[in-house]
């Protein structure tokens, strides 16, 4: 006689204890990339916030939730508010980051031109919403005006904030002071998928340092073309650094997962601290006393910053976040640039003569020769590979601007 089979519910699947190293290996690989024909797009905009009669005066939660209104995040509610926020009007969740950056997360579009339209729309709600409280987006990679200040209180910003601390400063720099446009890309067919990881990660440097605009933080000049990038790369490496690149972009990703240290471990009450130095590859030997789950291992993913992730899609870190009106240019280049095989190897083979040079990118950007070559060679693809339609004009203006 047969036995019938009950398959996991989502929340069992999460919920599983992983017994052994093979097993949170298997977890990662499973939800890292999920392939496909590339269909959709999506974007991150992040700011700084700032009051705009005093742009260097500190901002305060109870200011935020009056401006956000019923899109006030969780996590600057008052106290047992657990209500959930209204999405935007064209569908994008707002986000509060640690020292109050706001960020408008897309819903994935189908093409650059209804992403625009959606962005667009939802942008303009929400600058309308803070200018009414007073309230002006930034317009550069990090908080030119104060210090870092956190402004969000969980137990994940407190233990990630200790954590940090631990190594210096820049770790506050990069909670509390910036601000990053992220592009959201398919991950793509199996036969496409180390091509495109190899390409997102190669363009970084020249792409990088093209959309640079974060030189100065509170209030003095420090000298890098990209400070906000500055602060991510003099953390620990493990947690910001690239990710390998390999033909096997899954395997290359389980290990830097595993490689990573924790910072931060859930539990009941206040204190998520993690055990100094305590990597996931060490709990999943057996490191803590508390089991490790596959819910584990998914959030301590979302505690890693390298600047490409696998996130199901590619997550695109590198950009510094442009002015509000400036957004699209950057995320259309990289869609662009991935639209199909031929113009992403081509990409690569253009990017490739600079594929490592994250520190020259985030000091010199285009000040560099070998950077401004090869920026100028890709952004140049793109433009010629860029599809026709309204917004075309607008993307190669930026383009000519960058590179003058």
């Amino acid at each position: 006689m047969t036995k019938s089979v009950r398959l996991l519910t989502d929340g069992e699947a999460t919920a599983a204890v992983l017994r052994t190293q093979s097993e949170v290996e298997a977890r990662i690989r499973a939800i890292c990339f999920k392939t496909g024909p590339p269909a959709l797009v999506g974007a991150e905009l992040e700011w700084t916030l700032h009051h705009t009669a005093a742009p260097s005066a500190p901002l305060t939660a109870e200011k935020l939730r009056q401006a956000l209104g019923p899109h006030t995040p969780v996590t600057i509610k008052p106290p047992g508010d657990l209500s959930p926020p209204r999405p935007l009007p064209a569908g994008g969740t707002i986000t509060v980051e640690p020292g109050g950056q706001v960020e408008i997360s897309s819903a994935p579009a189908a093409t650059l031109a209804a992403l625009h339209a959606a962005v667009s729309a939802d942008t303009a709600h929400l600058t309308a919403l803070l200018g009414s409280a007073g309230l002006t987006l930034g317009r550069q990679g990090i908080d030119a005006h104060r210090e870092p200040r956190r402004l969000v209180h969980t137990p994940r910003y407190t233990a990630m904030e200790q954590s940090f601390d631990a190594r210096g400063p820049d770790g506050r720099v990069m909670m509390c002071s910036t601000a990053g446009l992220q592009a959201c890309l398919d991950a793509g067919t199996e036969a496409e998928l180390a091509v495109r990881w190899a390409a997102v990660s190669a363009l970084g440097p020249p792409l990088l340092a093209a959309f640079a605009n974060s030189r100065r933080h509170a209030g003095r000049d420090t000298g890098f073309a990209s400070a906000r990038m500055a602060a991510w790369w003099a953390m620990d490496p493990r947690l910001t650094h690239p990710v390998g690149v390999s033909p096997d972009p899954a395997a290359d990703w389980v290990r830097y997962a595993l490689a990573a240290p924790l910072t931060c471990v859930r539990r009941d009450g206040g204190c998520w601290a993690a055990p100094p130095g305590t990597t996931l590859g060490d709990w999943a030997r057996g490191a803590l006393p508390q089991p490790l789950t596959a819910d584990d291992v998914d959030y301590h993913l979302t505690t890693l910053f390298p600047p490409v992730r696998p996130h199901g899609y590619l997550e695109v870190r590198y950009l510094d976040a442009q002015p509000a009106d400036d957004w699209f240019a950057p995320v259309a280049v990289l869609a662009t640039l991935l639209a199909d095989p031929a113009t992403t190897d081509a990409a690569l083979d253009l990017a490739l003569p600079v594929a490592g040079h994250w520190e020259a990118a985030y000091r010199y950007g285009l000040d560099d020769a070998a950077l401004r070559r090869a920026a100028t060679a890709v952004l140049d693809l793109a433009a010629r590979r860029l599809e026709p339609g309204p917004h075309r004009p607008e993307v190669l203006d930026s383009i000519e601007r960058k590179l003058r």
